[in-house]
């Protein structure tokens, strides 16, 4: 896996792993590696430079990489905050194991279990893993909802699902996921985000001439650098449309 340094402003980018390792490299000089269980939420807020790359000694000997980042929009009150970046050991989630589940507290709350990381608006993610015929709820606490299935087949009120499926939920239904075979999805979700947001690229902001700016940033080098990684991403060519205004709380 080869990322080359690339910008971001206006959201979090949320990396959690299931197998295999992927060293981060920021523009606030952060060198870090990323395993299975861990996490990295890195806060761009009013810009910051990454890379994502397999790290030397993996090369050499080969490995897998499965995980899922998401892109989480930041509150309007963060969106311009100076970026920031935060890693947590497996051993700072909480986890809740027993009946056949463990349930990884990722953010937010779930089954009695908080999590200690910041957020910038109310939500939670969480990381399940069930044996077959086990089940697991998710109460209505916050009125978006969703499950993303990772492995395995899930029944929900009958349906039957298969990984690779988001899965978006009622505001105030209950919900209970049934395994029908040993499975593993996140679950996700929070309180709506105060206004719409534009899409562009890398790109995340309330004000389309926000991004027109971070354009022009980026293409002048006004970013600050990777240290320790010196490759560079132009802007994409054509340039793609702004998407938006739309609401975009989670991946």
């Amino acid at each position: 896996m080869d990322v080359r340094p690339h910008p971001h402003i206006g959201l979090s980018t949320v990396t959690y792993l299931f197998d295999g390792e992927i060293m981060h490299r920021d523009s606030l000089g952060t060198v870090l590696a990323i395993r299975p269980g861990e996490l990295n939420w890195m806060t761009a807020g009013r810009g910051i430079a990454h890379s994502e790359r397999t790290p030397p000694e993996l090369r050499v000997r080969g490995s897998k990489l499965f995980g899922i980042q998401s892109w989480v929009a930041l509150s309007r009150r963060d969106e311009e905050k100076a970026p920031d970046f935060t890693h947590y050991d497996a051993k700072d989630l909480p986890v809740i194991d027993g009946e056949g589940k463990t349930v990884r507290i990722i953010a937010g709350s779930l089954l009695g279990k908080t999590s200690t990381v910041k957020t910038s608006s109310a939500m939670f993610y969480v990381d399940v893993a069930v044996a077959e015929g086990a089940s697991v709820p998710l109460d209505p606490d916050h009125e978006e909802r969703a499950i993303y299935t990772v492995e395995g087949e899930i029944q929900i009120s009958g349906d039957t699902f298969q990984p690779g499926a988001l899965l978006v939920f009622r505001p105030g239904d209950h919900i209970t996921i049934l395994a029908k075979s040993q499975a593993r999805f996140m679950m996700l979700g929070g309180e709506p985000l105060d206004g719409p947001r534009y899409i562009w690229w890398n790109f995340v902001s309330s004000r389309r001439e926000r991004i027109d700016q971070a354009k022009a940033d980026w293409k002048q080098v006004r970013f600050d650098s990777v240290p320790g990684d010196n490759e560079f991403i132009p802007l994409p060519e054509p340039e793609p449309e702004v998407v938006g205004p739309k609401v975009v709380n989670y991946p």
